[in-house]
């Protein structure tokens, strides 16, 4: 049995704000295994152009992710919710091993469980070349 994930669904403006920050400081402590918690042993992804199944497949892919894309810092902010949904905005910066820094924006779309675990991800994702001295995150 799949253990819960507070705050569980149906969702109220306070409960999906904190969902949001959760998940935030989730990923920017770029620990793949804790991480892949918070979904479903099955979720399904959509990252860009990546389709991810399940757990083994999540934890793959961030650390993959995070090999690539050095000095990680993401924002995330709340755009809707209803029931057990979510719709998410969120922005990123890091740099690549050329040095080049990048600000990722982007939007997700969340489904969770009654278990309060996230079974669906679908992320667009946009990159733009920025100067150091251009990073805010």
């Amino acid at each position: 049995m799949e253990l819960q994930r507070h705050p569980l669904p149906p969702f109220t403006m306070e409960t999906a704000l904190q969902k949001v920050q959760l998940a935030e400081d989730a990923w920017n402590s770029k620990d793949a295994e804790e991480i892949s918690k918070a979904y479903t042993i099955d979720t399904e992804w959509r990252n860009r152009t990546e389709f991810i199944s399940g757990r083994e497949e999540v934890i793959a892919f961030l650390k993959r992710k995070w090999e690539k894309e050095l000095h990680y810092k993401l924002k995330k902010e709340l755009w809707g919710f209803r029931e057990n949904r979510m719709a998410v905005r969120f922005e990123y910066e890091y740099q690549n091993h050329d040095g080049q820094w990048f600000r990722a924006y982007g939007n997700e779309n969340w489904e969770f469980d009654e278990n309060g675990l996230m079974r669906k991800r679908y992320a667009s994702i946009n990159d733009l070349e920025i100067k150091e001295e251009e990073r805010y995150l």
